[in-house]
């Protein structure tokens, strides 16, 4: 580090509830913020201490006052957004704070990667969008938000929501109990997003009335899909005449999301793809938009990036 470039600056927080929040349990916000942008930050009573290059304590400032300025507004935060708060310091830089895109019952939804934010607004401007990309990369979780967003503004009247069941192939009948208790855990990631959209009675209540379906993507067969946002996730599991039968569903007043992981193929492997087959087929059509995410766009656990990038050929 250049003694020339050094900066010291103190941050004071009248709220203490507020500061244990940004600070993070035994300062782990803190330590991933240190740890990204070396600098050394220091805790004592209600003032913050940042020290480092002065590009790097400008940055933690911003990111801080932005943590501030969310939790103000009555938003919760996780280490999650600390993380995304880095990624996206340039927006948070340029506005003050990022566009809210989506709110669900307790939180605002604010993309954590610049590929985040261009998978909001291409969802935000098209009929058909195909997202692709590693685990952990906010896919699925980002499309059920933006579907119950939707659907919570009155925009669409159902959310649908499909898996290819692949593990079980068309074998399901050898599986204990009812048909939902067959399908359910291959359509639990779906169920566990929703979760964080709503209470958990809330989705049960709508699932109940039909407004927010989950189903195996055999399922889809057959249907019209009309004033309903639907997302078909999983779909590098799919062959190309089962994508063709999904997207073929689309109705009147309908949008579409499809997500998936092209490295993640469970299908035998003579069997091409149904999402590497759409990529193919439809990149260059006005209304369908694609977006990929890469290894440095995965939020989960920092270690998972790492994982991903080891796996990358």
């Amino acid at each position: 580090m250049s003694t020339q470039s050094i900066s010291k600056i103190s941050l004071v927080f009248s709220d203490n509830h507020i500061l244990q929040q940004i600070v993070g349990v035994q300062n782990s916000y803190l330590k991933r913020l240190e740890n990204h942008l070396r600098v050394k930050i220091y805790s004592r009573g209600n003032v913050l201490l940042i020290q480092g290059e002065e590009h790097a304590v400008e940055k933690v400032k911003t990111i801080l006052m932005h943590l501030e300025k969310r939790l103000k507004q009555g938003d919760s935060i996780d280490h999650n957004d600390v993380e995304g708060s880095v990624r996206m310091h340039p927006k948070v830089q340029e506005e003050g704070s990022m566009k809210i895109y989506l709110k669900s019952t307790n939180k605002s939804i604010l993309p954590r990667s610049p590929s985040q934010e261009t998978f909001i607004e291409a969802m935000e401007n098209n009929e058909l969008v195909f997202g692709i990309g590693p685990a952990g990369t906010g896919k699925t979780y980002l499309a059920v938000a933006m579907g119950a967003s939707l659907l919570m503004s009155g925009k669409v009247e159902r959310l649908i929501l499909s898996r290819p069941a692949i593990e079980a192939g068309e074998r399901l009948g050898f599986l204990p109990g009812d048909l939902k208790e067959k399908v359910d855990p291959y359509l639990r990631p779906i169920y566990d997003a929703l979760y964080e959209m709503f209470p958990r009675t809330q989705v049960e209540k709508l699932i109940s009335s039909g407004t927010i379906e989950i189903a195996p993507l055999a399922f889809m067969r057959g249907r019209t899909l009309s004033h309903a946002y639907v997302i078909l996730d999983e779909a590098q599991n799919t062959t190309p005449l089962q994508m063709k039968m999904f997207l073929t569903r689309l109705g009147e007043g309908s949008r579409m999301v499809v997500t998936g992981d092209v490295t993640q193929i469970d299908l035998p492997s003579q069997q091409e793809s149904g999402l590497v087959d759409a990529q193919k087929r439809f990149k260059n059509i006005p209304s369908i938009a694609f977006v990929e995410f890469g290894s440095d766009d995965v939020v989960r656990h920092p270690l998972v990036s790492k994982i991903v990038k080891a796996y990358e050929p």
